[in-house]
């Protein structure tokens, strides 16, 4: 199980590292029950199973994730964590392509105290 995350901002590193070690269940671990995401494809997939086909397909593809944190906005037990990221993936011909983005996402801090992703949105405010 992974331990209280006592910073929001921290998110997107640790978000990075465990899919950069293909770490599938620790990229999960980092979200909310019930927790969604758009996709770089501009679909909204929500729930563990959803999250975890999409994590598993970034993973397959090889994928190389820089996230650098911009700013994290935090009021009460909600937190607004812009990133700039860069990801590299094999596409289905094979070919290593890069797309970059700035991401828009929500954190929650659980009655635990820890903090945990509830809204990723990596394409930002398109």
């Amino acid at each position: 199980m992974l331990p209280a995350i006592t910073d929001p901002a921290t998110l997107p590193i640790l978000f990075q590292n465990a899919l950069n070690d293909g770490d599938v269940a620790g990229v999960l671990a980092l979200f909310t029950p019930g927790a969604g995401m758009r996709t770089v494809a501009g679909e909204l997939i929500t729930g563990e199973g959803a999250l975890r086909a999409e994590i598993s397909g970034t993973v397959a593809a090889r994928g190389r994730l820089t996230n650098v944190p911009r700013h994290t906005l935090v009021g009460a037990d909600t937190a607004l964590l812009v990133t700039d990221w860069t990801m590299e993936i094999d596409a289905p011909d094979g070919e290593r392509v890069t797309a970059t983005g700035t991401t828009a996402n929500i954190a929650l801090r659980g009655t635990e105290g820890g903090w945990r992703f509830a809204l990723l949105n990596p394409l930002g405010t398109v």
